[in-house]
Parts: structure tokens; C-alpha cells; sequence
């Protein structure tokens, strides 16, 4: 275990990352131009890809981390019968569900159930299914998107800790995805009810929706459900749905039965979106 990850069970979470936020959103020049330069430069940031190229053009750094990317960047790929990957990154982990366990890395596993706030109602339908875990690092495009047509039920706010989700982390925190703090999104769809899971973590500012604003924070003691039945908030396929502050990590579970995972996803697979995560099977 590094020692960042070792020293990450001591920080102040939400102070560090109340910190962080402040900084982001800071409209000072002098903050966001050193913020931004520090990250391009030591992540490698391709810029020529962002709607805006200029870093001196994006009057916060979460401005620029957050930044569109230029039309046709990315693009849907496969036929109509394939889910999408829903955000740039690197896979860490993915394959069945296993009556209810999801692996996580290096024999550590969590369950649905966990990941999902403790509702067995919303894990039941997938015990048996199939999900992927996606690390978005610093330097990627940081708005998620729809690996699939969906309207959305429910949000579920989980407070929790808000560990690295870097790669030493994942080999070593226990149940991690499902000890930080997370905004569950549920959809229903043509083939039963699919989740995605948007995983905060140290530093990272915050999780806003496309449909509701800023998510995370605001920090809570206790789990936040908000019903949008009934609402009609539908999202198409590849369609923006959220975006983070800094880097993290977004899951996805689908019900058994519905999609065949894609085979050339193994972990730590450096993916796109857009790219094919999985095709129907039915």
C-alpha cells in the first residue's frame, strides 16, 4: 500500500475536499491558471480536443475541468443494439455479478447491495446481472454519458468517505465503491432497470446531474432518495447525463440476461466514450 493510500484513512476528507472545491470554482486568475497549467502539464492533458483549446479561456479550473469537447470527438460506435461506454478512462474492473458480489480488485469484492445504499428492492434485479467500473483520471474528459435509453426513476445520495480511487486504492481499501460517498442514478428501460453509480473521491468537488444541478456536495449524515416518477426526464443513448469535479469513478450495472459485455474489455483497458460496453442479447 502506498503511502498516499495509507495516509488517506487519517485526512480530513471533507475538509480536503471542501478545500479543493473552493479552489476550483475560485474566479481568481492567478488560482485557476496555476491549477489549470499544473494539470496539463504533469497529466498530460489533450486539450486539442475541448470545444475551447485555450486554457486561459475558462474563467474557473472547474470550468476547464468540466470543459465540452469539440463535435464529433466522440461518437457513438457499433450498431443499434450496443450500450455504449459511458465516459472516457481506463477500466477497472468488470464481468458478472455474482449473487449479489462485485469484484473489486486483488480478491476484495463489495455487493450491490452496498454500492446501491442498502435498498434490496433496487440490488434484487441485479444479483446475477453484469457491471463495469470506469476510472476517469485527471486528464480525461470528465462528463459521463448514456450507455443506453433510459428514464430516469430515482436518485440515491449515499454519504460515506471520500477515499482515492486511484489504482493503488482500489487494491487496497476494502469495499471501497461502496464506503465513499456516491450519487446512485436509476433508470428504467426497454430491457428492465440499469444503474449508474457516480463514485466521489478525495478532492473531487462535487457530482452535478444534467437534470438537477450540483449532487455532491452538498455533504449529508444520511442516505437522500429523490423520486423523479412520473417526471419524464428521458435520456437517449449517448446523451450527457453528468459530470465530476476532478477525477473518479462511475459504475454500471445491468440486470442478467440483457447484454453480453464487450471481450475486449479486461482491466485496466484504457477505454473511450462512446466505444462499445456491451451488446443486447435480447
Amino acid at each position: 500500500m502506498s503511502l498516499v493510500t495509507t495516509l488517506t484513512y487519517a485526512l480530513p476528507h471533507r475538509f480536503l475536499s471542501g478545500l479543493a472545491r473552493t479552489l476550483a470554482y475560485s474566479p481568481d486568475p492567478r488560482v485557476s491558471r496555476w491549477l489549470i497549467d499544473t494539470v496539463t502539464e504533469k497529466f498530460g492533458v489533450d486539450l486539442s480536443e475541448a470545444a475551447n483549446p485555450d486554457p486561459r479561456a475558462y474563467p474557473t479550473f472547474n470550468a476547464f475541468f468540466t470543459r465540452a469537447l469539440k463535435p464529433g470527438a466522440r461518437r457513438a460506435q457499433g450498431d443499434a443494439r450496443t450500450l455504449l461506454m459511458p465516459a472516457d478512462g481506463r477500466i477497472s474492473q468488470c464481468g458478472p455479478i455474482r449473487a449479489g458480489e462485485i469484484f473489486q480488485a486483488k480478491g476484495r469484492s463489495f455487493t450491490a447491495l452496498e454500492l446501491l445504499g442498502g435498498d434490496e428492492a433496487a440490488a434484487a434485479p441485479f444479483r446475477d446481472g453484469d457491471y463495469a467500473t470506469v476510472y476517469l483520471s485527471p486528464r480525461d474528459y470528465h462528463r459521463v454519458h448514456m450507455p443506453w435509453t433510459g428514464t430516469l426513476r430515482e436518485t440515491v445520495h449515499v454519504p460515506g468517505r471520500l477515499f482515492s480511487v486511484g489504482p493503488d486504492a482500489v487494491r487496497n481499501v476494502p469495499r471501497l465503491f461502496a464506503r465513499n460517498e456516491r450519487l446512485v442514478c436509476h433508470f428504467d428501460t426497454d430491457f428492465g432497470p440499469m444503474a449508474l453509480v457516480m463514485v466521489g473521491a478525495l478532492l473531487v468537488s462535487g457530482v452535478e446531474t444534467v437534470w438537477s444541478g450540483i449532487e455532491i456536495p452538498a455533504y449529508g449524515d444520511r442516505v437522500t432518495t429523490k423520486d423523479y416518477r412520473g417526471k419524464g426526464i428521458v435520456l437517449k443513448r449517448f446523451e450527457e447525463m453528468a459530470r465530476f469535479n476532478y477525477g473518479s469513478t462511475v459504475i454500471v450495472l445491468l440486470p442478467p440476461g440483457v447484454a453480453t459485455l464487450d471481450a475486449a474489455l479486461q482491466a485496466e483497458t484504457a477505454v473511450r466514450l462512446g466505444q462499445p460496453l456491451a451488446r443486447r442479447t435480447r
